[in-house]
């Protein structure tokens, strides 16, 4: 509607528009036809009065219902005579007291209504609480104060300020950051155990956790602020904020929530992968020259240090991954010299709620240059396993040509034991359903003799040790594919301090984990190994089992 522009025309707008809003505020306050229409009038007679004075307001609509209700404050006070009678000091800009909600939306317009509902979705709990029962329920400020165990005092200066808030909410023009509307999209390299209750998979798995952990690492926040940022209303914001702070993901400092691990951005990415690209050919030849010198010894020289069941083409894939982790392991020892403290558990990972101990590095979306994923996956499944005896099962997980899709699921602890039993030719001690589930997997195979692996069983006590000149000149093999790789470790970790928010640089075992993991070289290698021809791959092999591997 088009603002008036005399006072003659604006006297046109009240009677046209306002005058039955107005009768039917009053009869809803007074619950009497007779004062209601005494009090429309006594309302009228204001805005008139007012009008021919010369006063123009801003807004015609707030500045009439201002009117209204100060009017009937005056009525409501000389009408009723209770401690917690309402006064023109504490009036705020909208008043709800009714639980009708289609009496509501006679009294006033649409645009107030939902001006009021949206600021209530951004009122901290503290004031909205006593709001709701205020205005909604009907209580007493007395009554309020027994229910929610606080002094009648404390009640009322809240309620106060509650309505302050509100006022100045309602005349905001609220702004609602860019996540509300396009969510972005995090990705996670997660190490260690997870906690009984699925911890962190059940939080970082959802969009909304993950941007508001995204959002505070950002910039740490309010509750308030986060909610207007992502566009959620408080009471869902202040619920999603407590269970990320249980479960050690975000922190609360004072006021304002931070993110309690890193975010690496996606131009920080770009420029770790394309230099991690540019030195992967020289790389992955000296991770090859270490591995192969290390296999040629020990074939020479402990010729049963493997069981032949799987093809060495296959064996290569898990071998060059094992060397390219030995090669990360001494880098990362040039740079990483700090005693872990006493948060770090056995599994040298943060020790979590729930029995986790897992660490998180978060990756902004990236749809650039990087490398193939290759994670890496043991036997035990839960916390309560690691006091059990360790089996040393692991798989890589490639994320490449689409082996990820026929890789199988990590292994329990029960399942790794039978693939123990079966290597040790002990099959018949294992349970039968397990044996099915793991020849299903493609780990072991039935044969006329009984059940045998498919995949590398490297054995301990046949592999003899390396003399020292031996040792020395596959070290120094080692050694040079750990230069290359200590070079590209430092431009990693230049780019991660240049990113660390100010709350997390005092962190330097989260910096190191974060650096560690970044820095991760595997994709890199396995695809330059790919490229060149060292390993090979068959796509439509869907029965091949690449990366997995047992010792015993």
């Amino acid at each position: 509607m088009q603002q008036a522009k005399t006072s003659d025309e604006l006297i046109k707008n009240l009677t046209e528009n306002y005058m039955e809003k107005l009768f039917y505020f009053c009869l809803k306050k007074t619950g009497n036809r007779t004062e209601a229409e005494d009090l429309t009038q006594d309302i009228a007679l204001c805005v008139i009065t007012s009008l021919n004075k010369g006063t123009f307001p801003v807004s015609f609509s707030a500045w009439v219902w201002q009117i209204a209700r100060n009017r009937y404050s005056v009525w409501a006070k000389n009408k009723r005579k209770k401690n917690e009678a309402l006064s023109s000091n504490d009036i705020g800009n909208f008043e709800i007291e009714d639980t009708q909600k289609d009496i509501l939306e006679k009294i006033v317009n649409e645009e107030q209504v939902a001006l009021l509902r949206r600021e209530l979705a951004f009122i901290k709990s503290d004031y909205r609480n006593i709001i709701v029962e205020y205005y909604i329920k009907n209580k007493s400020l007395r009554e309020i104060a027994s229910h929610l165990s606080l002094p009648t005092n404390t009640v009322k200066s809240r309620l106060f300020r509650a309505r302050e808030i509100l006022k100045e909410g309602m005349t905001m023009a609220r702004e609602f950051g860019k996540l509300s509307y396009k969510p972005e999209n995090i990705y996670f390299i997660n190490n260690g155990l997870h906690g009984t209750n699925g911890e962190p998979w059940n939080y970082i798995s959802r969009s909304l956790c993950k941007n508001i952990m995204l959002a505070a690492y950002r910039t740490p926040s309010t509750a308030e602020e986060l909610a207007v940022e992502l566009g959620v209303a408080l009471p869902y914001m202040e619920e999603e904020l407590s269970s990320l702070v249980s479960a050690t993901l975000m922190k609360k400092n004072k006021n304002k929530y931070e993110t309690n691990f890193f975010i690496v951005s996606a131009e920080a990415q770009e420029k770790i992968y394309a230099h991690l690209r540019s030195i992967a050919p020289i790389l992955t030849n000296a991770v090859i020259a270490a591995m192969e010198y290390d296999i040629k010894w020990k074939n020479l020289n402990s010729p049963n240090w493997h069981e032949n069941y799987q093809s060495f083409e296959d064996m290569k894939w898990a071998l060059l991954m094992m060397e390219t982790d030995a090669v990360n392991t001494y880098t990362l020892n040039l740079f990483n010299k700090d005693e872990p403290s006493s948060s770090i558990g056995p599994w040298g990972h943060t020790l979590r709620p729930n029995g986790g101990e897992w660490d998180l590095l978060g990756m902004e979306s990236n749809h650039g240059n990087e490398p193939c994923f290759v994670g890496l996956s043991g036997c035990v499944s839960n916390p309560n396993e690691k006091d059990l005896p360790e089996i040393t099962f692991r798989q890589f997980r490639f994320k490449y040509g689409g082996l990820e899709k026929r890789t199988p699921p990590p292994l329990s602890y029960a399942d790794g034991k039978a693939l123990v039993e079966v290597a040790s030719g002990n099959a018949q001690e294992a349970d039968i359903a397990i044996l099915k589930r793991l020849e299903s997997y493609g780990y072991i195979q039935n044969t006329s003799a009984g059940y045998a692996p498919t995949i590398m069983v490297i054995c301990k006590n046949k592999a003899h040790k390396m003399p020292k000149k031996v040792r020395d000149e596959f070290e120094a093999l080692r050694f040079k594919a750990r230069d290359i790789a200590a070079k590209h470790y430092l431009f990693c970790r230049e780019l991660i301090y240049k990113e660390i928010p100010e709350f997390l640089k005092d962190d330097a075992f989260q910096i190191d984990h974060a650096c560690a993991n970044i820095f991760s070289m595997r994709g890199a290698v396995l695809e330059e190994a790919i490229k060149q021809g060292y390993l090979t791959f068959d796509s439509n092999n869907d029965k091949q089992i690449l990366g997995a591997f047992l010792v015993i």
